[in-house]
């Protein structure tokens, strides 16, 4: 599949989303807010796999909005300068959110259909094709 990510820069791509999952992680204890509220509020953005009921393109940009880092970062920020402890414990959620995503292995959408990531492809599309270039760029 054209635009994928492979070899190195994929394993690099995935071991970011680790470190950011790691990094908001750690932050999320010092803003007060307890576990509870992390562990209700954590798969959030996957309700915006609902999109795909209107079809893989609109399913691709609404899951695209809701795992993209500039959402998180914007609501992190907000949260940091106006200030909102609420705002602040929403993007840094968000963030471990999209973290655990990519180091998963689950990219941004293609509007070619779900299993179709930047970061490769994934559930049954990755079983049913090979990529010879995985390894290529080592």
């Amino acid at each position: 599949m054209a635009g994928e990510t492979t070899g190195a820069v994929r394993w690099i791509l995935r071991l970011e989303g680790l470190f950011v999952l790691v990094a908001a992680s750690f932050f999320y204890p010092k803003l007060g807010f307890g576990w509870g509220t992390f562990a209700l509020f954590f798969f959030t953005p996957d309700i915006s796999f609902l999109g795909y009921l209107a079809g893989p393109r609109v399913g691709a940009l609404t899951y695209n909005t809701a795992h993209s880092y500039i959402g998180a970062i914007s609501c992190l920020a907000a949260g940091f300068f106006l200030p909102s402890p609420e705002l602040s414990c929403a993007g840094v959620i968000w963030l471990t959110h999209i973290g655990f995503d990519r180091a998963l292995g689950y990219g941004l959408k293609y509007s070619t259909g779900f299993g179709f990531t930047h970061l490769g492809l994934i559930g049954q599309h990755a079983q049913s094709s090979s990529n010879p270039s995985f390894n290529t760029d080592l």
